[in-house]
């Protein structure tokens, strides 16, 4: 059984109370009686994309556990790259990583579209995902920020990740792809894409409303007085992927 923690949107520097509600999830995972596989936080880690944001996202996202984080589209990738993976001469390129186990690997995509807010896997990014598939027999988490389907949600639906037909057919022909992850409407989300589970994170600095809730555009969208949410999901040996969310109080 592989068990991996899933948050997303911690959204550093958006609020007095962002860097709280983060650390707030990160005691909580560290405090488990349980070694976790991986934890993946998939995307929108600085709100503005500032020094000082990731200065404050990588003291927060530390753990026991073995942790993955990428870009969404509030994420500057020259600043990402220099303040959280540590590069001198940082590029504009996408930030693609890989985290292999003995067990399964993560392939964490970079969807994100510098200075727009939807998001765009591009050639390049698609290569190096075929590589990382073709290149194991063991499942293979796959996460990036942007949802490649309809989430039913006007505001989130709007600035979704466009053109996902080159990913659709990548992964349908990939049977070890075990699920996608990903973040990006702040809200958890099980679904289907490729014929694989696409299971979204919900929010760890606010919450999205559905619209029969009264989310039906930006303004309206997102209730930052819900407490953070995160996802766990379990892949066991009949290679099912299971979901459970668990609400954080900070």
């Amino acid at each position: 059984m592989i068990v991996i923690a899933h948050l997303s949107d911690v959204h550093i520097g958006a609020t007095p109370e962002s860097a709280g509600r983060a650390g707030s999830v990160m005691r909580y995972l560290d405090a488990l009686p349980y070694d976790l596989d991986a934890v993946l936080v998939t995307g929108d880690i600085a709100d503005h994309g500032r020094a000082e944001e990731y200065a404050e996202a990588g003291k927060l996202l530390t753990s026991r556990h073995p942790v993955l984080i990428g870009p969404g589209n509030h994420d500057v990738r020259e600043e990402f790259r220099r303040s959280l993976l540590g590069e001198q001469r940082p590029s504009a390129k996408p930030i693609n990583q890989v985290y292999r186990s003995d067990r399964a690997v993560y392939a964490m995509c970079d969807s994100s579209i510098p200075g727009q807010d939807d998001g765009h896997l591009d050639e390049e990014t698609l290569a190096w995902l075929d590589g990382v598939l073709a290149g194991t027999d063991l499942p293979v988490f796959v996460a990036f920020h942007h949802p490649p389907v309809l989430l039913h949600s006007p505001p989130v639906d709007s600035i979704r990740l466009h053109r996902h037909e080159p990913l659709e057919a990548l992964l349908a022909a990939r049977p070890n792809v075990a699920a996608v992850l990903v973040g990006h409407a702040h809200m958890g989300v099980a679904t289907t894409f490729a014929g694989h589970p696409l299971l979204v994170a919900p929010g760890v600095v606010s919450t999205a409303l559905l619209p029969w809730e009264g989310g039906i555009s930006f303004e309206t969208c997102l209730d930052y007085d819900l407490p953070p949410s995160i996802a766990f999901h379990v892949l066991d040996d009949a290679g099912r992927v299971t979901t459970y969310h668990r609400v954080i109080m900070p």
